[in-house]
């Protein structure tokens, strides 16, 4: 997905001569701390909220030209360039332009959020399994083969080394929701298994059978 496929129709950029007010307006009325300001169609850069509320709302936008931002994002990458964008600098949009300079138009934060989501799958019916280890211990054809001997596919896979354990986590998204048996088998092949999120057969028949055991005895 292309940052240019994804820009959003609704949201306005503002012109060099502008007041200030009137960009404050423009901000509120998108929610949004930042918007894009273009010259014809070149793109000067990204005005920030806290820097207008220091300037008399009277004034033309261009007196503080200076302080603008020249964040944006290319055309023609993926959009996890404008994600790490948002990320980095806590943007609420991000504009995105082509090798001239030339402005396009902007990604809000909702339709990254959306795109995200896309790619990684969310809508996609099935079970999460999150599992921990060492990084050079990664191996996909070795994982995806395991879970494969289940019956299962692997429908998304993330890699993200989290710095508060030190460990490096593999989050599956898999194409069924009883997951027992994948679990198992990677427990037998010695992963660790962080989290999951889905259905344990067993553990599903195990609550059946105590709950027949409690009526019965409550015959």
């Amino acid at each position: 997905m292309l940052n240019k496929n994804i820009l959003s129709s609704s949201i306005p950029s503002l012109r060099l001569t502008d007041d200030v007010r009137h960009a404050l307006d423009m901000m509120e009325e998108n929610h949004c701390s930042e918007l894009a300001v273009v010259n014809g169609d070149l793109f000067e850069g990204l005005v920030l909220e806290s820097d207008l509320l220091s300037v008399d709302e009277g004034e033309e936008i261009q007196v503080i030209q200076s302080r603008f931002s020249k964040l944006a994002a290319q055309a023609n990458s993926h959009v996890f360039e404008a994600v790490q964008l948002a990320n980095e600098y806590h943007l609420t949009v991000v504009p995105v332009v082509d090798k001239e300079g030339h402005y396009l138009g902007v990604i809000s934060n909702a339709d990254l959020l959306l795109q995200l989501g896309t790619i990684n799958g969310v809508k996609t019916a099935g079970a999460i399994i999150v599992l921990e280890m060492e990084n050079k211990a990664f191996s996909f054809s070795e994982i995806s083969k395991l879970v494969e001997t289940n019956d299962a596919q692997i429908t998304q896979l993330n890699t993200h080394w989290d710095p508060a354990t030190e460990s490096f986590l593999v989050t599956l998204k898999i194409n069924k929701f009883e997951v027992s048996d994948i679990l198992a088998t990677f427990q037998r092949y010695e992963y660790s298994v962080r989290h999951f999120f889905g259905e344990e057969q067993y553990e599903n028949e195990l609550k059946s059978n105590f709950d027949h055991l409690m009526n019965y005895l409550n015959i």
